[in-house]
């Protein structure tokens, strides 16, 4: 069955397929495609895109303000979705033309059972194609997932006050602002907060 899918404002996007939500290869995929303002992007579950992931975080590390170290490669980000499926939340990808354009996974705010009905949100967008709706795709379809399975609060900890892009986006998805921590990383030379966002489900 289909029914009508709307952005983070309530605005019609395209199309939402119902189906089971199944991130594993072989598995029925529900996908959204989204017009964006360059072009049509599908985002659906990653059965099989862990390579164009670590490509993505890999760039992803070298240009924005991520944690230091070394930028995750193809078995890391391999090991990073399985964590993700095996709890049962939600890793998606955003893909235009063939090419993976970004991706959205759901995470525990906190291991402990008090916090089980809550969840962090993890975004990452190309940075050719920041402010181009890849994001207000991605992050709709994360939430309505994530409420689906009974979370109750979205939580998106922003890797520093200059990320607009970012801050912007999950207030367009009723996130709203709860708190900063000033200077709590160093990257590049330069003292980073951090940003504190949620919304319930």
């Amino acid at each position: 069955s289909r029914r009508a899918a709307l952005d983070c404002r309530g605005q019609p996007l395209g199309h939402l397929d119902l189906g089971a939500v199944v991130d594993r290869p072989g598995g029925p995929v529900r996908h959204r495609v989204h017009q964006g303002g360059g072009g049509r992007v599908a985002v659906r579950g990653t059965p099989s895109a862990s390579v164009a992931l670590a490509d993505l975080a890999r760039r992803a590390w070298l240009g924005w303000d991520l944690p230091a170290g070394e930028p995750p490669g193809l078995e890391e980000m391999k090991k990073r979705r399985a964590a993700v499926l095996d709890i049962g939340l939600p890793h998606l990808v955003a893909v235009r033309d063939d090419k993976v354009m970004g991706y959205a996974y759901a995470s525990n705010w906190r291991p402990r059972p008090a916090y089980k009905f809550s969840v962090e949100d993890s975004i990452y967008i190309d940075k050719d194609a920041v402010g181009q709706g890849v994001g207000k795709a991605l992050l709709p379809v994360l939430i309505e997932q994530c409420a689906a399975l009974g979370k109750k609060q979205m939580v998106a900890v922003i890797g520093d006050s200059a990320q607009t892009p970012s801050i912007r986006l999950h207030a367009a998805c009723g996130f709203r602002m709860v708190g900063t921590l000033e200077n709590i990383g160093f990257k590049f030379g330069r003292w980073l907060d951090s940003v504190l966002m949620q919304r319930a489900l």
